[in-house]
């Protein structure tokens, strides 16, 4: 049997059983929105796979394909970013949002951008560096208090670091900025800073950081006394919240929620379970979608469905061992996912609680279908683009909201 035939036929028995970074559909008509998912069709990939591993589980990669039913078009807003990197609803709808090189701006919902906001610490934009996600304080309309990270330079290196600051009345600058939280080690690079953060339902800090990608600080992902590759858990004021799982344990950062991490660009909370979900880039393949336990290990680099970029095994080149979390999904071809949200709106009833992924080398965006807590179906939305889509955010009204490296804000809505 051919490497292709064999391709072909895994990926037909998935769809069948389950119904890196650097690499226009744009409506669909339909007469009513159903509540479930269409009848299965096709994995969305189509291009073979790097590598010949199997899953562990039917439907933990190339799901069955969907199409959502409801006309919706993506609207570009603007083109006038540069280089965005994470977004922010703020309470009257309009969107804050963070630029590379370490801007702040803020759109309004017909594409207006405001003046750089000033008074933000200066940040290392080589590489995969700079001013990364931002997350507003839940009381932002009583204290305007805003949280960011961003890749800090030091004097011995760089790293991913956590910033607070209020937005001035006349939202020209940050007031009092100071940065609260540091994922030591610092490294003398520039790839892998992780970078998104969420508020969970206590106003708590949910960050994630990178293993910082070389071969010297990649084994850091499965070492508890060091913040790289990890997803923490911080007060407003970068201390370790009381009761994350490592709290009391010698040797281990008590910042510490989960670990054995890449690249996090995705964090979002189910809004219905309440679940923390995350997704990671794989080196060549294996791009991962994780539901997050606390004190779990989710295996980088010890398993992992990709390979190294220039070809060769990862580590032993195994998929499966014990103590060690399974994704819910992983993509091979890359997509590189970066940022994501779960959709509450009921604007598109066939969409409630359906994740959305900005894909990077897949230049779409990803609608997954997920059903008790496995991928159901994947749809690729704004194909045509041919945009590297980085965040995504639901919006006050209901619409989606998501920009691209390229310096683009779109808001995708029911037609």
């Amino acid at each position: 049997m051919t490497k292709t035939t064999l391709t072909i036929l895994t990926g037909v028995l998935l769809g069948l059983a389950s119904c890196g970074e650097n690499a226009s559909e744009q409506s669909q008509a339909a007469e009513s929105a159903p509540t479930t998912p269409p009848a299965a069709a096709p994995p969305v990939e189509t291009k073979e796979p790097n590598t010949v591993y199997q899953p562990a589980f039917p439907g933990q990669t190339r799901a069955a394909g969907v199409k959502s039913t409801t006309a919706y078009e993506g609207k570009v807003l603007t083109s006038g970013l540069e280089k965005p990197w994470g977004l922010a609803v703020m309470p009257d709808g309009r969107l804050l949002i963070t630029e590379k090189a370490g801007t702040m701006r803020i759109a309004s919902l017909s594409g207006e951008l405001s003046a750089p906001i000033t008074g933000i610490p200066k940040v290392n934009a080589e590489g995969q560096g700079g001013l990364l996600g931002v997350r507003l304080d839940p009381d932002f309309e009583q204290n305007r208090m805003v949280y960011w990270v961003f890749s800090e330079p030091l004097p011995e290196g760089n790293l991913t670091a956590v910033a607070k600051g209020r937005l001035s009345a006349d939202e020209k600058k940050m007031e009092g900025a100071t940065v609260i939280y540091r994922a030591t080690p610092a490294y003398n690079g520039t790839l892998h800073y992780g970078g998104r953060i969420l508020f969970d339902k206590d106003e708590n800090l949910i960050v994630s950081t990178g293993e910082r990608s070389d071969t010297v600080t990649r084994p850091q992902a499965q070492q508890l006394d060091s913040g790289l590759g990890k997803i923490v858990r911080i007060t407003k004021d970068g201390k370790p919240v009381g009761g994350n799982p490592f709290e009391g344990k010698a040797g281990a950062k008590p910042e510490i929620y989960s670990y054995g991490h890449r690249n996090v660009q995705g964090l979002a909370f189910h809004p219905e379970t309440g679940d923390l979900w995350e997704n990671e880039f794989g080196p060549r393949g294996g791009d991962e979608l994780n539901r997050i336990e606390p004190g779990k290990n989710y295996g980088w680099p010890t398993i992992t469905y990709g390979i190294e970029y220039a070809g060769g095994k990862v580590g032993e080149g195994i998929q499966q061992k014990e103590g060690l979390e399974q994704p819910v999904y992983y993509w091979d071809p890359s997509v590189s996912p970066s940022g994501m949200t779960f959709y509450s709106s009921d604007s598109i009833p066939e969409w409630k609680n359906n994740l959305f992924i900005g894909g990077l080398s897949g230049m779409h965006v990803v609608r997954l279908v997920l059903e008790d807590n496995k991928v159901v179906g994947e749809e690729r939305l704004l194909a045509g683009e041919n945009q590297r889509f980085r965040d995504i955010a639901q919006g006050k009204d209901g619409a989606l909201y998501t920009v691209t490296d390229q310096g683009r804000l779109y808001r995708i809505y029911k037609k």
